[in-house]
């Protein structure tokens, strides 16, 4: 008996152009989970009358980087029968049903075509004894105009089900930091379907679960005193046309820049966010170093909405906006505002990562004034002081420290930076000048608090941030200095009123 083939046409030339898509890994191999989803959505009923209502679909994704390289994804869905072989196999053939994960005919031939010249499907459909192989070699198949491929065929038993694809000779083959990018995208698309029991994924034989982030629980920063709330909240709303929105939005207990964002959903997938590649619109998140940036998160399910063929991307058209506005609306809404919450709550860092912030602030500023200061303003005349300000004492609070030794104008100064952590020192920046005499040189002692309001709102976890405040700090305190040595009288007033205004009118949101 003539072995039985599987027609691929019309137009198999397209699968030698398929592997210049612009594929991500994790999107990739989605295509096969994908498939492997909806084979068993439509089968879940058949699937656990046979086997238990405690069944569940098993993925597993393994990579072998030795040369050959080689990706296989196996599951135990229902299998492909053979009366689905043609449409299958066929590029571009659109399923009859397009309400599922498969809808465009395309994922299984594109994301392989994309991996790998050369590769074969190997399934077994519940309740057929027949297990089937389809090879593909997209070279020869290109080159000689195949049309038809045979479809191996060897006894299986009537109940098992599953398919395998094993991808040959890959061209992407993900190594190092790829490896655990997969693992951490594959679990984010999948999410909902894990945390549902549905679903258990493999990657190289570890079960890939979803990780939880703690969500913030504290009072309205505008209402310290108040109880603490759960900063979490439902977010549902319609944009008529068939376009609705539902899910959640939080903020994270824990700002993380990378972890931070909404995760976009589709029939219970993941299209936009997932990884470190959160959907973070500046129209809701603002800049990369806003608080909102880093805090922001939550699942969004869109119901109505069009994706890409290869479903890394939703097709907005004139959507996106009014999607938007309707999110911040509800974002911020005064029942809960999370924007504003995000935006003005402060956690005060652990003392250990403040200090190492501290010490390298300091010790930076401390060697730019140094090299730079001597060259960077013209000689003017002396003249003694005049309304010297208070001298402080020693600080007791000292989280960093810097002392240093320079030539500024035909006299030694002794300079001292210093940032500290003194909650009851109320002022932003202090600073003592005491004049040189014979044996001594003249000192500098400049001090700005780390845990004053402004700092807290502002700058305390990035070191760049931090330095950047304290080089202002030291310019003001120097300049107050030297307008003092030219003769300029109650210089000091402009520091007494920046710490006012600092405190009561620009560490607030």
């Amino acid at each position: 008996m003539a072995a039985q083939k599987v027609d691929i046409r019309p137009g198999v030339s397209v699968l030698a152009v398929l592997r210049h898509l612009n594929y991500k890994p994790w999107y990739a191999i989605a295509e096969f989970v994908d498939n492997a989803v909806e084979s068993f959505s439509r089968n879940e009923s058949q699937l656990r009358a046979h086997h238990g209502d405690d069944f569940k679909l098993v993925v597993s994704v393994d990579i072998d980087t030795t040369s050959p390289a080689r990706i296989s994804i196996r599951d135990n869905a229902a299998g492909i029968a053979i009366a689905d072989f043609s449409r299958a196999f066929r590029p571009a053939a659109i399923p009859p049903d397009r309400t599922g994960l498969a809808e465009f005919g395309m994922g299984m031939k594109s994301a392989a075509c994309w991996f790998a010249p050369q590769w074969y499907v190997r399934t077994s459909a519940f309740g057929d004894p027949v297990a089937r192989t389809v090879r593909f070699d997209i070279a020869n198949i290109v080159n000689d105009e195949i049309e038809e491929l045979d479809i191996e065929e060897e006894q299986e038993e009537a109940d098992f089900h599953y398919t395998e694809i094993v991808l040959e000779n890959t061209f992407h083959v993900p190594v190092g930091r790829t490896v655990g990018k997969l693992k951490e995208h594959l679990t984010d698309i999948y999410r909902v379907f894990i945390r549902e029991g549905a679903l258990e994924l493999r990657f190289n034989g570890e079960t890939l679960a979803p990780q939880e982030p703690p969500i913030l629980s504290a009072p309205y920063f505008r209402e310290m005193e108040s109880p603490p709330k759960l900063w979490r909240k439902d977010i549902a709303f319609d944009l008529g046309d068939g376009l609705s929105v539902q899910g959640f939005a939080a903020l994270r207990e824990t700002a993380n820049t990378a972890k931070a964002g909404f995760s976009l959903f589709r029939r219970g997938r993941v299209i936009e966010g997932s990884g470190d590649e959160g959907y973070r619109p500046s129209f809701i998140f603002g800049s990369s170093n806003s608080y909102r940036y880093q805090r922001l998160f939550g699942e969004l399910h869109l119901d109505g909405f069009e994706v890409s063929h290869t479903k890394d991307g939703f097709r907005w058209d004139e959507n996106e906006q009014p999607f938007l506005e309707l999110l911040r609306e509800h974002l911020d809404s005064e029942d809960l505002p999370l924007l504003k919450q995000a935006e003005g709550y402060r956690v005060r860092i652990a003392r250990a990562q403040m200090t190492r912030t501290a010490i390298q602030a300091v010790d930076n500023t401390a060697r730019a004034i140094a090299a730079r200061l001597p060259e960077a303003l013209p000689a003017i005349s002396d003249a003694p002081p005049v309304d010297a300000p208070d001298e402080e004492s020693p600080h007791a609070g000292t989280l960093a420290r810097k002392q240093f030794d320079i030539r500024f104008r035909d006299k030694e100064w002794r300079i001292n930076i210093e940032l500290t952590e003194d909650p009851s020192e109320s002022l932003w920046l202090v600073f003592s000048d005491v004049a040189a005499s014979t044996e001594q040189p003249r000192c500098l002692d400049i001090r700005v608090s780390m845990v004053h309001p402004f700092m807290v709102r502002f700058a305390q976890t990035d070191s760049e941030d931090v330095e950047a405040l304290l080089r202002v700090a030291a310019a003001l305190a120097l300049a107050e200095v030297l307008a003092r040595d030219s003769g300029v009288r109650h210089a000091g007033t402009i520091r007494r009123n920046l710490n006012d205004i600092i405190r009561h009118a620009l560490s607030d949101a």
